[in-house]
């Protein structure tokens, strides 16, 4: 899962979705309108976001709520953070540095 996620997440428009929705809620009117991109590429990346799991997708009517999924963005920073030794072996790098 965690792979996928990284892969997801290797877009720089995904991650500027990531962005906005971290700061709440978006319609997917408002997330087409805050890029230059066509709606049929931002529903492309919506999908992708969604698939990884990062993204919820809730319909109101005739509008669709895109929330960002935090337990799945909390999961792949420990995973990120244990790969760089934050979790295990970071005072093994810092005696190999002296």
């Amino acid at each position: 899962m965690t792979n996928h996620v990284f892969s997801a997440l290797g877009h720089p428009l995904r991650r500027q979705v990531m962005d906005l929705l971290r700061k709440g809620p978006r319609t997917s009117g408002e997330l087409a309108e805050a890029f230059d991109a066509s709606w049929p590429t931002v529903s492309r990346h919506l999908a992708v976001l969604k698939d990884a799991d990062l993204i919820t997708a809730e319909r109101h009517g005739t509008s669709i709520i895109y929330r960002a999924n935090t337990s799945v963005i909390e999961d792949a920073a420990a995973a990120l953070l244990a790969l760089i030794g934050k979790d295990n072996g970071d005072d093994d790098m810092k005696e190999a540095a002296e």
